[in-house]
């Protein structure tokens, strides 16, 4: 099939969707309603909105995420109800917290003590005012979340055409890592070791150069300084992020924890490095069965790049994968753990791959601190007031990457930058996201969950 017709084919199909998208529902206007649109305009005018989590659009005071749309037709309605009301609360502290003084009043609402609770006011009203199954069920049909990639771009871009290198591309970088894992699981370098302070984290190891670890491999805190146009990372003291999510597995709801760290970068590795730039993340994910037990770590960078997959014992991959995606990279699997034991992540230097993995033996380290991944949302600044570490476009100013000006033509918008949660696109060649959910029920047999 020639070029052309498959840039017709794509361009037919981008119109078809659009002819059948359905409209938005809305509910009648009341006071409510103009606070929010007021809210929102202001929000957006400042530069501040928060999309973590999608607003769902006619319903405003409520948010969802892709685990809330992928469960909103088998979760009781009063559950999933609370829970979009709950994502719509944190989204608009921060979104609030961030306004800066001289937005206020809006809507003869003074402060932004007064706004958060005008809009947890509104938002309750949510309950009453869905009083029939057919606005429920229009609430439950506009409660999805867009896929992180642009058609568009992979229209201009002769996706079908261009896939064929960048999964080659893939390829050949799963099989390098591979053998990279193999060599540091013969003779690892030395590491310096970082344990938790509290919580039950795991044990990160580093990668060192002659017993020291490199400015550029050292973990920190997101930080606004004084007139910035991007943040930095304070590296004075270890700090790890962390926050919890659910996966579904076959009608199952599964307990994740994600910890991410941060470094200042992700130096350059020679004087054409596409992927190098300031502020780089490392996001780890441990999935658990109902009992507590360890099934599955994968891990992204905070790009959403290098997504390798780590099965406990006895899971396997299915062999019905995705057709015409990326496969999962199983880069290991994971050694058992003892009832206490912790998992121990290896580092390695300046690219921050995760290059091994082992059962913790107790050693003492440098204790790193655990905050909350939702403090991001609202960083302190110096001169007053807060702001996102994240941009109104999910992405962190500053940390973009020359891959962008390659990778375009997969779809992924800025491709390499460091992004918000829900929005890690993590396959080049198909579509997949972090927190997909159901991502691993769709690559992954789990014995006695099937």
């Amino acid at each position: 099939m020639s070029a052309l017709r498959i840039l017709g084919l794509l361009l037919g199909l981008l119109l078809a969707a659009a002819c059948t998208t359905p409209p938005p529902t809305r509910l009648p206007s009341d006071d409510c309603a103009r606070w929010f649109a007021q809210l929102d305009a202001v929000v957006d005018a400042a530069g501040v909105r928060d999309v973590q989590e999608v607003r769902i659009d006619g319903f405003a005071g409520l948010r969802v995420d892709r685990f809330a749309a992928a469960a909103r037709r088998s979760a009781a309605f009063d559950t999933w109800l609370a829970r979009a009301a709950e994502l719509d609360r944190r989204a608009r502290a921060a979104e609030i917290a961030n306004l800066p003084h001289r937005a206020f009043p809006i809507d003869g609402i003074p402060d932004a003590a007064a706004a958060e609770a005008r809009s947890d006011n509104c938002r309750a009203g949510w309950r009453a005012a869905l009083n029939t199954e057919a606005r429920r069920d229009a609430l439950l049909q506009r409660a999805a979340v867009p896929d992180n990639y642009a058609t568009s771009a992979r229209v201009l871009g002769l996706y079908p055409i261009m896939r064929v290198p960048f999964l080659h591309g893939v390829s050949k970088w799963q099989q390098g890592h591979r053998q990279a894992m193999a060599t540091w699981a013969r003779s690892p370098p030395a590491l310096q070791r970082f344990i938790p302070s509290d919580g039950d984290a795991p044990v990160f190891e580093i990668e060192t150069h002659d017993g020291e670890l490199a400015p550029f491999d050292r973990f920190g805190v997101p930080t606004w300084t004084r007139n910035a146009a991007a943040p930095r990372i304070d590296t004075a003291q270890p700090v790890v992020y962390q926050r919890e999510s659910q996966t579904l597995y076959r009608g199952r709801v599964l307990t994740q924890r994600v910890y991410t760290l941060w470094f200042p970068e992700r130096p350059h590795q020679g004087a054409f490095d596409l992927l190098a730039g300031a502020i780089d993340g490392l996001i780890v994910r441990l999935t658990f069965a109902a009992d507590g037990s360890l099934l599955m770590m994968d891990t992204i960078h905070g790009c959403g790049c290098y997504h390798l997959f780590f099965p406990a014992d006895g899971i396997t991959l299915r062999p019905d994968g995705l057709a015409r995606e990326e496969p999962a990279f199983v880069a290991a699997t994971l050694p058992p753990l003892r009832a206490g034991e912790r998992l121990v992540v290896r580092i390695s230097s300046a690219t921050h791959y995760v290059t091994g993995i082992a059962r913790d033996v107790g050693r003492t380290g440098v204790a790193f601190t655990l905050r909350e991944d939702d403090q991001l949302r609202a960083l302190p600044l110096p001169e007053g007031g807060s702001r996102s570490f994240f941009g109104p476009d999910g992405l962190v100013a500053g940390s973009e990457r020359g891959e962008r000006y390659v990778f375009w033509p997969m779809g992924i918008d800025s491709a390499g930058a460091m992004r918000q949660w829900g929005h890690h696109a993590t396959a080049f060649v198909g579509r997949r996201h972090f927190d997909d959910a159901d991502l691993i029920e769709q690559r992954f047999s789990i014995p006695g969950l099937n």
